[in-house]
């Protein structure tokens, strides 16, 4: 913990941070119990990268059946990132490939630095997304742009990947951890049911009809506008003693 971040460290640099079956459930308990002073969470990688996608030393045969499973309990895991309590970001360097870039999609924010690449070299390899991938990424990038990646094996350096959508912040390398916690820091300070409805009630709404979206705004606006932390800031900020927008 730093203050009320929770700092998730990926600790296999050896392997460049492959996910392990032993680490995809670590991943899955820290984030289903986090300290209960945790106000936002970072996820970064030990070493060199972020995280180098599927430990392929553990892929074997499996059936059907013994796949699906095995790829479900790998959403399980990010959906607790995901569908947490807190506002996640990931620290982004080095390789963010295959189930990597899986995990970084389930962060709310992704910070990378220039050292960042990204690839789903899954189609190459005659194997397919497992860990969610196929839902979220497209959601950052795109589906042509996902096809692409899966089709050809494309890779994307990290002021490409800025671009195309896989990061909102791109810093020198050696940087993102740094950032990304200033950026946690930032929303831990945030009303906690403002967070809250950013992450579950805003993903939503974007996929809702429209009349259904606006309804489901308006639920969510005035239950977050009751909470008295939510008040108590609206009349800091009307006496003058809350910080107006400025210009960056």
């Amino acid at each position: 913990m730093q203050d009320t971040v929770a700092v998730v460290t990926l600790r296999r640099p050896a392997k460049r941070n492959a996910l392990s079956d032993g680490l995809i459930a670590a991943l899955r308990d820290t984030f289903q119990n986090l300290p209960p002073e945790a106000r936002a969470a970072v996820i970064a990688g030990e070493g060199d990268h972020f995280c180098a996608g599927l430990d392929l030393s553990e892929l074997r045969e499996r059936n059907a059946g013994e796949g699906m499973h095995h790829s479900r309990s790998w959403h399980v895991a990010l959906d607790a990132v995901q569908q947490g309590p807190v506002p996640v970001v990931a620290a982004l360097h080095g390789a963010v490939v295959g189930g990597g870039l899986e995990l970084a999609a389930a962060a709310h924010i992704r910070v990378a630095d220039e050292s960042t690449f990204y690839a789903l070299p899954e189609g190459t390899r005659g194997i397919f997304v497992g860990g969610g991938g196929s839902v979220r990424i497209p959601r950052l990038i795109g589906v042509a742009r996902m096809t692409d990646m899966m089709l050809t094996g494309r890779v994307y350096n990290a002021t490409d990947g800025e671009r195309a959508g896989f990061a909102q912040y791109l810093v020198p390398a050696g940087q993102s951890l740094e950032k990304a916690l200033e950026l946690a820091t930032r929303m831990a300070g945030n009303a906690p049911l403002t967070n809250y409805a950013l992450m579950h009630a805003l993903p939503r709404i974007a996929e809702q009809p429209a009349d259904h979206g606006f309804f489901t705004e308006a639920l969510m606006s005035s239950i977050a506008q009751s909470a008295p932390e939510a008040k108590e800031r609206v009349r800091a900020f009307l006496e003058g003693k809350a910080a107006k927008v400025q210009k960056q």
